[in-house]
Parts: structure tokens; C-alpha cells; sequence
């Protein structure tokens, strides 16, 4: 893991300490780094009606786009499971939005990185703005 890597790791476990998961009891965080370098987090924020909560990979995509950055470089997800916690698929398609099929994904736990993926491992054949008729 690199220097950038552990950027990513401790910035996901500082949000993942903030996560709002009242319901579930299952709080996670996420940190992105953008192009540019910088790197957003967020944590999932659960809502009693439990459609209205969101994902911690949402919070920190909306961080970075509120800094008025559009590109991911890498993302790293942290949660306290046996196995590694993928993003679900609604975050999958997010980070799409904002990446490329060749998108590091790493997988954490709280002692650190368990698995490296990429986004096209996870969602191949993603919905993209080419898909969008051109009026």
C-alpha cells in the first residue's frame, strides 16, 4: 500500500468514525482521491425511512463534486465485515459517472486493505452518457 493508499484508508476510517447507522449498526466510510489529487470522504448516513439514507461512497462523490472536481482517480471502501464490502450497485453506477472501467476499488477492513479491484470488474457494461440519445 502506498503513501497515497493509507491517504485514502485513514481519511476513510476518520468518516467511517462519523457514520450515522442507528438501524443497521453497520457503519462505513469511503474516500476518493480526484485527479487532482485530493481526497473526499463520506460515511453512510442511515434515515428512519430507510430509502432516504445514503451510501458513504455517495457522501464523499458529492464532496468532491461540490469542490468542483469531476474525475476519480481511486477509491477505497472501509466496513467491518468477514468479507470485503463492495459497493452496491446504485454506487457503482455513481462512480461511473465520474471514472473509467480501469478504476482501482480498494476493499477495507478495519486493520487495512484486503482487495484491489476495478470499477469494470465490478460493473461491466455500465450505463454512460454514450448510451444517451443526442437531441
Amino acid at each position: 500500500m502506498t503513501a497515497d493508499d493509507d491517504a485514502l484508508f485513514q481519511a476513510a476510517h476518520r468518516a467511517r468514525a462519523n457514520a450515522h447507522a442507528p438501524y443497521s449498526g453497520f457503519p462505513v466510510g469511503a474516500a476518493l482521491r480526484s485527479a487532482s489529487g485530493e481526497i473526499f470522504a463520506g460515511c453512510n448516513v442511515e434515515n428512519a425511512a430507510y430509502p432516504e439514507g445514503c451510501c458513504a461512497e455517495t457522501g464523499a462523490i458529492a464532496a468532491m463534486v461540490a469542490a468542483g472536481q469531476r474525475s476519480i482517480a481511486a477509491v477505497l471502501v472501509l466496513a467491518d465485515s468477514p468479507d470485503p464490502v463492495t459497493p452496491c450497485g446504485g454506487c457503482r453506477q455513481r462512480l461511473a459517472e465520474f471514472a473509467g472501467p480501469s478504476l482501482s476499488v480498494f476493499l477495507a477492513g478495519p486493520e487495512g486493505v484486503r482487495e484491489c479491484t476495478t470499477l469494470g470488474a465490478l460493473l461491466p457494461g455500465a450505463f454512460a452518457r454514450t448510451h444517451l440519445a443526442r437531441g
